[in-house]
């Protein structure tokens, strides 16, 4: 059985407050033959600079340090892709390194980020993400993604990530949806959600207007699971300024970003996850180890944790990032997330790991009306929306940037800023894409808080990004 020390559960802290000042994106795409890598970073800098009312250059001549993240050079057939972006947007002779932890590769960048700046080394530093995966061929593209498993493992499975999380879609319906069809209903609600949301998002891959049966009768790629239940393949970019106090609010001075205090704590867990090991269910503080004690008897089936159900990465990033940024109770601290929903049955298990219900009801956030802008049964505001973007589902999963991407559409809310970033008629039109007539305001009315998790593999790297405006952070 697993067994922590005192001295690893410390929460983490920073040793000076660190803000978000300003972040970017690019357009998100599955193909983008006329752009190419270091023009979509370009695009993504560009939009970070125009939201504090500066020039790029402006916005450079603050940069110390950098930290860039991609999945895989193999996508780009660049080894140190990391250099020649910062080479192209003149960053040299600048300090930089290159983050890949898979999926979570965003969230990661962030990370050590706003490590650089806590400690000291970095005044204001550069996280920039982007993923170019339209220059191999999609079965390729999945074999790439699948060597981030354990290949001695897991690869047996098969070489893509869906056959994965299959198995543990087929544990959790068993286990915790008890094999009822309403579950599976439920995943595909996700899906609906998300690609509706996608289709108010001009940067977003794939909006659609789709149905619960459209969902379950999209090809099977990996039982349970169906096409409209997966992620996407993009190709994009994304940044985020990150800095110390005063550095931040000179940036922004007569600028409608405010800046942001940003928490990122991470966990991670084996690639196994058949062989993981027991343990006791790390309790978030808004748990009680009471409420647990008969799991097994609720739910037969449950016979150790996390085994095949939960992501430990994901429970331990939370108790970090909670402890970090005092957070007690996510449903009431928060107004708004960004959950890495690669696919739907890993954002039901996220819901449990970050504590938005208890193990088992994780389908509840979502049945209850609780996860939506406008809650479909009162026609009220949702209590607590997620993945208003269009998540990786229907907005884009261009891995390096998922994260960053995630954490700009949290800030978007906190900044009272949604629509404005995603309304703009020309915006639209420079994408090329069709403004639908029925666009919809997302913006989550009086945002003071939000979190974005970044995901990687089966579970094997979490991080938890939490943004908060300054006059109203927690205790």
């Amino acid at each position: 059985m697993i067994k922590f020390s005192q001295r690893q559960l410390r929460i983490p802290k920073l040793l000076r407050p660190v803000y978000l000042v300003t972040a970017g994106q690019s357009k998100f795409g599955r193909a983008m033959p006329d752009k190419r890598t270091e023009e979509l970073c370009v695009d993504a800098l560009t939009m970070a600079a125009r939201l504090i009312d500066k020039t790029p250059a402006e916005l450079k001549s603050y940069i110390h340090s950098c930290y860039y993240g991609h999945f895989a050079d193999h996508f780009g057939d660049q080894l140190l892709g990391e250099s020649v972006i910062h080479d192209r947007l003149g960053l040299d002779p600048l300090g930089n390194i290159g983050v890949k932890t898979g999926g979570a590769t965003g969230g990661s960048t962030l990370w050590e980020t706003v490590k650089a700046v806590a400690s000291g080394y970095s005044d204001c530093a550069l996280a920039m993400g982007w993923e170019r995966m339209d220059e191999v061929p999609t079965d390729e593209g999945n074999h790439l993604i699948s060597c981030a498993a354990d290949k001695d493992w897991e690869t047996p499975l098969g070489h893509i990530y869906t056959g994965y999380y299959a198995v543990m879609a087929q544990k959790y319906w068993q286990v915790f949806g008890k094999e009822e069809e309403s579950f599976r209903r439920t995943l595909a609600e996700i899906s609906v959600k998300h690609h509706g949301y996608a289709r108010f998002n001009p940067y977003a891959h794939s909006p659609k207007k789709i149905t619960v049966d459209d969902v379950l009768a999209s090809p099977v790629v990996a039982y349970p699971l169906r096409a409209l239940d997966c992620c996407l393949m993009s190709v994009g970019a994304a940044c985020a300024i990150i800095c110390d106090e005063d550095t931040a609010f000179e940036l922004t001075k007569n600028t409608k970003n405010k800046p942001l205090r940003i928490f990122v704590a991470a966990g991670s867990h084996t690639l196994r996850p058949a062989c993981r090991r027991d343990m006791d269910i790390p309790l978030l503080p808004n748990e009680t180890a009471d409420q647990y004690a008969d799991l097994s008897e609720r739910f037969p089936g449950v016979d150790r944790y996390p085994g095949f159900t939960g992501f430990l990465a994901a429970r331990m990033a939370a108790y970090y990032g909670y402890g970090m940024a005092g957070v007690t109770d996510p449903m009431e601290d928060f107004d708004v997330l960004e959950l890495h929903d690669a696919f739907t049955i890993s954002d039901v298990q996220t819901y449990e790991d970050i504590g938005l219900r208890p193990y088992g009801y994780g389908r509840d956030y979502v049945e209850s009306g609780d996860c939506y802008h406008t809650n479909p049964h009162t026609g009220k505001p949702g209590k607590l929306p997620s993945n208003l973007s269009g998540g990786l589902i229907g907005c884009m999963h261009a891995v390096g940037a998922t994260g960053i991407m995630q954490t700009l559409e949290v800030a978007s809310h906190i900044w009272n800023r949604w629509a404005e970033l995603h309304e703009d008629e020309a915006l639209w039109k420079a994408f090329g894409r069709q403004k639908p007539d029925d666009w919809t305001d997302l913006q989550v009315k009086g945002a003071k808080r939000g979190m974005a998790i970044s995901h990687a593999g089966v579970g094997s790297h979490v991080t938890t990004t939490i943004l908060m405006d300054p006059d109203h952070l927690l205790s």
